[in-house]
């Protein structure tokens, strides 16, 4: 869901600097997009394929997941507490300014939120399991005599 999420935060981003979406058809363009390019990310979720889209002039400069950053780690709590909160898009402009030094518009921050709501909504109306497994193990360490020595032991 993270990667999704980010994917999802990327496009939103490319659409707010290309002034139009994807397939629009008018002719008063300067700049075309122009595919792709692929990634591998690492977070704390593991490691991931990521997709960074491209324009024809090579303006676009990606905030979200700067060029030639490969390590993200860090970035999931806040990418998730942004939507985990309802925040306003101040309050969400003030999280990425503090997660990346930069401003961004609060036109980019509703296009990322208008992208990424439907998949939180479907994440959070799944289906859930009936039964969850959790083990719980603990010990008491005890110091015991053994071959002549004193030694800690798990009870």
């Amino acid at each position: 869901m993270f990667k999704d999420a980010l994917q999802e935060m990327m496009n939103a981003e490319f659409d707010s600097s290309m002034s139009y979406e994807k397939n629009d058809k008018t002719n008063e363009k300067t700049n075309y997009r122009n595919g792709t390019t692929t990634k591998n990310l690492k977070s704390e979720f593991g490691e991931f394929e990521f997709e960074t889209p491209r324009d024809r002039n090579g303006e676009f400069e990606p905030q979200i997941v700067p060029k030639n950053k490969r390590d993200i780690s860090g970035i999931e709590e806040k990418i998730i507490s942004l939507y985990g909160r309802r925040l306003s898009t101040r309050e969400i402009n003030e999280q990425i300014q503090n997660l990346y030094g930069i401003e961004v518009s609060s036109m980019m921050v509703s296009n990322i939120t208008n992208q990424i709501l439907p998949e939180i909504r479907e994440w959070q109306n799944r289906p859930l399991e009936s039964v969850y497994l959790i083990v719980f193990i603990d010990a008491v360490h005890s110091s015991v005599r053994q071959d002549n020595q004193i030694v800690k032991k798990a009870a």
